[in-house]
């Protein structure tokens, strides 16, 4: 026998005794359930895979102004989520001048039942920027009131992405442009979101520092 032979029979017998243990190993291998549990809350994409899109952080509530609102009850972040736009705004206390505003209007439907809206909604500061005279002639005139009011809502749910470089068209049938980025936006190039990514039940909600005027 020569050399090549002898190596080759040398090959075969390994394989041979070998292959049992390799087939016991195979066999055993899934019989740990529990081992395929904590392997998956360890890596809930899966091994080497990416995180699934709702598993994600969701976006918080960001601006100056959000430090005002509630931390519990139904004006709070949690609370205004429950509930629909008019009347989760009916719940914060900052926007109580634009909740008057939209019963004066008769818009207090037509917003809670309405689906997928985004509310430039004004606090209170806002409209005290427009002369009380002024303000009175507006709030006593309903059509006037509803093209201004319409004027703040988007047909669409906007996030903060969309809104830095943006066009909308408002329920009013005017535009709305929007600028900015990070936590920094601007409506109009007039008012500032003061607190953003408010969600509602029915809507994301804008607080702006300045009531927006249609042209």
């Amino acid at each position: 026998m020569n050399s090549l032979q002898i190596r080759r029979t040398g090959a075969a017998v390994a394989a041979a005794v070998l292959l049992p243990f390799s087939l016991t190993a195979c066999s055993d291998s899934p019989a740990d359930p529990q081992a395929g549990a904590t392997a998956a809350a360890g890596d809930p994409a899966g091994a080497g895979g990416s995180t699934p899109a709702d598993a994600l952080p969701v976006d918080q509530p960001f601006g100056p102004a959000c430090a005002g609102v509630p931390k519990e009850g139904a004006g709070s972040f949690d609370g205004m989520a429950k509930d629909p736009v008019a009347t989760a705004a009916s719940n914060n206390p900052a926007l109580s001048t634009l909740v008057a505003a939209v019963k004066k209007a008769g818009l207090v439907d037509t917003l809670n039942n309405a689906k997928d809206l985004t509310v430039f909604a004004p606090t209170n500061e806002a409209f005290a920027k427009i002369p009380k005279a002024d303000l009175d002639k507006v709030l006593a005139d309903k059509a006037t009131l509803t093209k201004i009011l319409t004027y703040h809502v988007v047909g669409r749910k906007l996030t903060p992405v969309q809104l830095e470089n943006g066009s909308f068209e408002t329920l009013q049938k005017g535009t709305v442009t929007t600028s900015g980025s990070g936590e920094s936006y601007k409506v109009n190039d007039t008012s500032n979101v003061v607190c953003g990514n408010v969600r509602t039940a029915n809507a994301n909600v804008y607080i702006v520092d300045t009531v927006l005027m249609p042209k």
